[in-house]
């Protein structure tokens, strides 16, 4: 069979301050149809700017400057705009990392669906609602005949991540870009959206191109994995040769199980005041409860790991307590005293104490205020300093990430790295000085080893300032790096909660089974044997009962 896609040679540079610099040096890449190809290395190995030229797309700053890119025989690096236009969405589709930037918030899921194979004349509007019908009920979407009518910020992260992967599929491409596509959900979603893409590749004998940070899930999906560092090719082999003997040094090097954990911390003295309690909190949105008896307490200088499944309600306990979501029932105390509910109530001490790290460092900074007002902004506005006075702040602050302030004063977001844009998002809750902080998935979009400086960068400050973190994550491996103590919440309900040592050590509840038998292991059949241990026999089953 010939190659759908052949790269060869390809030759990528960015430029800066009137500098081309290389990125890519030289990779080939061969993929026939129905073949998954899986991308891996750290942040900045180049995987996403392959991913983009194999679309025969570059970045505003980025140019192929040597090399061809043909697609089933179409030269795309020499291809027109027109021509171009007419393959991206039809014959060659882009899944991206966050469905939740990617999709128009203003616009609703299905009209969105529906918008390529109608530009392209692949099927009018009515038959192309029916055919996304028909793919999210394909996908395992809940309510799949009214799913698609909601915006986007109404379903969860994982049902978008899966509407993005039928939107994707609305054309029958011949060509996947799948860019980190289950990276920010949590580990029982992600077994759905996995499975529910090698299902519909499979169906429809599409080939894919699979780009992770992320061993065991590549392992799950790919046929061949290619391992890239800082643009150029490491090693390529098929999955199982590359997991059970890897050539290179640096392969190996990935293969290894993040060692870094921070030690136990001793018990609580009895009779402590907790920096953060929460009360038997009940919330609602609109009518219906979502959270309901919620309690638990953090105190001084420890991390409290709040897990669970996406809609399990880790994010809402969190608009709970910065009072974003005035609680039905129960309350919010901070060092002993009770918080007003809403924070329109609270003073500006009290909402200084309390600072929030967002999942998304993509989003959740200003793409048009440099570096500098993004951090002096809060400076300001707690701590009342101007002039040269806020720029020493800032300048100190950005000292406490590891950021070298001459450096990184004056750059935009989109200037730095996923890791470098979440250390500035570290910067802006310290500006406040709080005591508590709530980190939102802080790690779970980066790779690896930058996420581990992270979490180091996280733990150093908890003891130079003795800060107190509410952790929400998916990622068990970080619960057993940084967590003291574990809340295990489903449905809005806490399951289980106790000290890290204890929540790892059998018996288990058994919803906290589910989660820690859902962590992918690198090993190419531990998919396909879970869902059938779980009892389901077409691996697009994967939406199984939760328990």
């Amino acid at each position: 069979m010939s190659n759908l896609l052949t790269i060869r040679g390809l030759k990528i540079e960015g430029r800066s301050d009137e500098t081309w610099n290389p990125i890519i040096n030289g990779v080939d890449l061969n993929l026939k149809k129905g073949e998954v190809l899986g991308l891996i290395g750290e942040s900045g190995a180049g995987k996403s700017t392959i991913g983009l030229a194999a679309m025969g797309y570059t970045r505003d700053g980025v140019r192929i400057s040597d090399g061809t890119v043909e697609f089933d025989g179409i030269d795309l690096v020499r291809a027109s705009a027109a021509v171009k236009r007419g393959l991206l969405g039809k014959r060659i589709a882009y899944v991206a990392q966050s469905a939740a930037a990617s999709f128009n918030p203003a616009h609703k899921i299905i009209d969105q669906h529906t918008e390529a194979p109608v530009q392209h004349g692949v099927d009018n509007r009515a038959s192309s609602i029916e055919d996304g019908i028909e793919l999210y009920r394909k996908l395992r979407l809940p309510n799949p005949d009214e799913i698609g009518f909601r915006y986007p910020h109404q379903v969860s992260g994982g049902q978008l991540q899966r509407a993005m992967t039928a939107m994707a599929m609305s054309c029958r491409p011949d060509l996947i870009i799948f860019d980190e596509p289950t990276t920010a959900l949590d580990v029982t979603t992600q077994i759905e959206v996995l499975a529910s893409i090698r299902e519909i590749v499979e169906e429809f004998d599409t080939a894919a191109i699979y780009i992770t940070h992320d061993l065991a899930v590549v392992a799950q999906m790919a046929d061949t994995i290619k391992v890239l560092l800082r643009g150029d090719e490491v090693e390529e082999a098929d999955t199982r040769t590359m997991l059970s003997a890897p050539k290179e040094d640096y392969t190996k090097s990935l293969w290894a199980v993040r060692a870094f954990e921070r030690p136990a911390k001793p018990a609580v003295s009895t009779g402590a005041v907790p920096v953060v309690s929460v009360r038997n909190v009940t919330a609602a949105y609109g009518t219906t409860d979502v959270l309901h008896d919620v309690s638990f307490d953090i105190h001084a200088g420890r991390t409290v790991a709040v897990v669970g499944e996406s809609g399990s309600g880790k994010s809402t306990t969190a608009r709970c307590i910065t009072g974003l979501l005035p609680p039905r029932i129960g309350e919010i105390a901070f060092d002993g005293e009770v918080l007003p509910a809403d924070y329109r109530k609270r003073s500006k001490d009290q909402l200084r104490q309390a600072q929030m790290i967002y999942q998304m460092a993509d989003t959740a900074l200003n793409p048009r205020k440099t570096i500098g007002q993004i951090i002096g902004r809060p400076v300001q506005f707690y701590g009342g300093l101007t002039g040269s006075a806020r720029r020493a702040r800032v300048d100190e602050l950005l000292e406490q990430i590891e950021l070298e302030p001459s450096q990184y004063f004056n750059r935009l977001p989109s200037e730095l790295s996923g890791g470098q844009k979440q250390r500035v998002g570290i910067a802006r809750a310290l500006a406040a000085e709080p005591k508590f902080i709530i980190c939102d998935e802080v790690t779970s979009a980066l790779d690896q080893l930058v996420a581990e400086g992270i979490l180091r960068l996280l733990g150093d400050l908890q003891d130079k300032l003795g800060l107190s973190y509410m952790f929400i994550t998916h990622d068990l491996a970080t619960v057993k790096a940084i967590a003291d103590e574990v809340v295990v919440m489903k449905d809005g309900k806490v399951i289980e909660q106790g000290p890290k040592l204890d929540m790892f050590t059998p018996p288990h509840h058994a919803y906290t089974d589910l989660l820690l038998s859902s962590v992918p292991e690198m090993d190419p059949d531990w998919l396909t044997n879970l869902l059938q241990e779980r009892g389901v026999d077409n691996i697009g089953d994967a939406a199984v009962d939760k328990m």
